[in-house]
């Protein structure tokens, strides 16, 4: 949602788009209901921005300034998802008792055999 709204303003910032307060705030919650269900698709933040940024007079063709970076940056938000739902699903089992603090620990044994 961060990345669709900063790419947004960028773009419209590099077209000199002149956008209001109210325009600004209704682009981002319109993003924000848009990118719901980008996370675990790649490099969907542009298809989100290429069906949102015509609504607000923003020319889709300012998607082209973002496609040669987005690729890097849609690695790092996957890592960090990925990181994020790890920490998540580690904090739940805690939780719930589903994981003790020996079975968090590593294996040394196993880890000093496989080297």
């Amino acid at each position: 949602m961060v990345y669709c709204s900063f790419a947004a303003m960028f773009i419209a910032q590099a077209y000199n788009v002149p956008l209001s307060f109210s325009e600004i705030t209704v682009m981002m919650l319109t993003l924000m209901l848009a990118s719901k269900g980008i996370a675990g698709v790649p490099r969907s933040a542009l298809v989100v921005l290429a069906a949102t940024i015509p609504s607000f007079n923003i020319p889709v063709a300012g998607i082209l300034l973002l496609m040669g970076i987005d690729h890097f940056l849609d690695m790092g938000r996957s890592a960090i998802n990925v990181l994020g739902n790890g920490i998540a699903t580690a904090m739940l089992s805690k939780n719930e008792g589903l994981l003790t603090d020996e079975e968090a620990q590593p294996d040394w044994e196993v880890e000093k055999a496989e080297a």
